[in-house]
């Protein structure tokens, strides 16, 4: 890699890693950065999914108190959570670049779309009155998983509302699970893709490590960052990329 695009994807990462830490949505951020680079789309997926499974172990730690009393669920939910990301690691190995290529700006454009509806969902959930949701919620976790090993842009948005719909547990607790299952589709597509996709590891060292740094000073500078702000920035970021990628076909 040459020092520019080593500047690129490091300063990538280092906003990805605090974007999530704020308000979600980083690989709105890294992964366009790949692009940028000039890795193929498939392999700036796959190459983005492995380099964010530091941040996502993270925060899991960050929220273990948070899961006590939840094992039966999260192992539950984890399983399902394991099916559903083989399916989407399998169906982005196997589809045609071509095909991925072209649903590529659609893909930003609904993680664009499943960040503008974050402030909702997450009022939703602190809300509270979930309802045991049993198949329905195995169901919609399985789609999930699936969606966020094919493409993982906006995972734990569509995960922290679903859980939310179904759950009667306060914010932290249903963020707590929804942090688990983020960080088990994406070791799954990790294995996977590390096996058998086409992934840029030097760039993952690079992402990797620039989204750790992120991740921690975002954490640091949460409170005083306007979230709704940083929100925006990154969805009309977004949809530039997303335009940009239609335009060149």
């Amino acid at each position: 890699m040459t020092p520019g695009t080593v500047a690129l994807l490091a300063g990538a990462g280092l906003l990805a890693g605090g974007v999530n830490a704020v308000a979600g949505g980083g690989s709105l951020i890294s992964f366009p950065a790949l692009l940028a680079a000039g890795y193929p789309p498939v392999t700036a997926n796959v190459t983005n999914t492995v380099a964010l499974v530091p941040g996502y172990a993270g925060s899991v730690v960050g929220s273990r108190a948070e899961l006590e009393g939840q094992a039966g669920r999260v192992r539950s939910l984890g399983l399902v959570s394991v099916v559903g990301a083989v399916v989407g690691s399998v169906l982005l190995l196997t589809t045609p670049s071509d095909v991925f290529r072209a649903v590529v700006p659609f893909l930003i454009l609904l993680g664009c779309a499943l960040l503008v509806a974050q402030p909702r969902l997450a009022k939703r959930v602190q809300q509270g009155g979930g309802a045991r949701g049993g198949v329905l919620l195995q169901v919609g976790v399985l789609l999930a998983s699936v969606y966020g090993a094919y493409f993982g842009a906006g995972l734990g948005v569509v995960l922290l509302g679903l859980l939310g719909v179904f759950l009667a547990e306060r914010l932290a607790r249903v963020n707590a699970v929804k942090n688990v299952l983020s960080t088990v589709v994406n070791v799954v597509a990790l294995v996977a893709f590390g096996l058998f996709g086409p992934v840029a590891w030097e760039a993952v060292g690079v992402i990797a490590v620039a989204s750790l740094a992120g991740g921690y000073l975002g954490g640091r500078v949460a409170g005083r960052i306007p979230s709704n702000a940083l929100r925006a920035a990154v969805v009309a970021y977004g949809v530039v990329v997303a335009v940009v990628l239609m335009v060149r076909g």
